[in-house]
Parts: C-alpha cells; sequence; structure tokens
C-alpha cells in the first residue's frame, strides 16, 4: 500500500463493492478476507481489498463454496504452490459441474416433451418413468430399506 493512499472505512468498502458491511464482517469471520488494520477501533481497509471482494464475488459466481474460496485466497495464495492449489480445487469442482450439466440436460429435454405432453393423467403419462430424471438407485434402495453394498441388485 502507498502511504498517502487513503485508507477506507468500511461503508466506503461496502458502497464501492456494491455489498451489506455486514458481509464484510461474515467474510472476516470466516478467514476468506484478512483482518483489516483498525484506527481508534474501527476498520480501515486499502483498496487491495476491492480487488480480493471481487475474488470472493467471481468465485461465488462460478460455484466456489467459502471454504473453497478460503482456499484459493489465504495468505498463502502468492506462495509458489498457490497455482497447483487452483488447479486441485478446480479438478475437484470441474467432475461435480459436469453432473450437474448432465442432470440439467436431462430435466430440460423432459421439460421440451413435456410442452408437447396431451395424456388424460400422469397415471398413464410415459414422461413419468424417465430413468435419467430418477434418483440413483442407491439412494431408492435407501428409500425402501434395502442394503446398497449388494452389486449383483443394482446391476
Amino acid at each position: 500500500m502507498n502511504a498517502t493512499e487513503p485508507l477506507l472505512t468500511i461503508g466506503e468498502v461496502a458502497a464501492r463493492a456494491g455489498i451489506r458491511a455486514s458481509q464484510i464482517r461474515y467474510y472476516e469471520q470466516v478467514d476468506v478476507l484478512p483482518a483489516p488494520r483498525r484506527v481508534s477501533g474501527q476498520r480501515r481497509y486499502d483498496e487491495e481489498v476491492l480487488k480480493r471482494l471481487s475474488i470472493i464475488d467471481v468465485a461465488q459466481r462460478a460455484g466456489f463454496s467459502l471454504d473453497e474460496i478460503r482456499t484459493l485466497t489465504g495468505s498463502e495464495n502468492r506462495a509458489p504452490e498457490a497455482p497447483a492449489r487452483v488447479r486441485a480445487v478446480v479438478d475437484e469442482r470441474l467432475p461435480q459441474i459436469d453432473a450437474l450439466i448432465e442432470r440439467a440436460t436431462a430435466v430440460r429435454r423432459w421439460l421440451v416433451a413435456a410442452q408437447d405432453c396431451d395424456c388424460t393423467s400422469i397415471d398413464v403419462c410415459s414422461l413419468f418413468v424417465d430413468p435419467q430424471l430418477a434418483p440413483p438407485p442407491d439412494r431408492l434402495a435407501r428409500r425402501r430399506g434395502l442394503r446398497t453394498d449388494d452389486p449383483l441388485r443394482f446391476a
């Protein structure tokens, strides 16, 4: 930080970032934002906090949890192994996102088909037996009290 650069109050940071001050305090509490310096007991921030808040916003919109964001933005985020940490979080998240996309595609396909449905009752409608929209077999088995460790049961 430049010595001539003015420090910002929490209200100024909140206004410039477009969030509530309580959100900034929460980010500090869960260690996503570093604790700010204090002047006469009041929080004071340098301009760098706005960049950090922008990173948090983008990461949240990308679907990252605050725990994952903490891993990405922690105090060691400038260490040589930081890029490897980012890749590890992304490698863990990508399969989850792929599964969400696959499920959303199946739901969309079902909704498009449902637009043309002219069944007289849902009891006779084939749309309600779409195997891609059914819960995974182990979830069904748990509901019915069946064992899920029997590989033949769900083959």
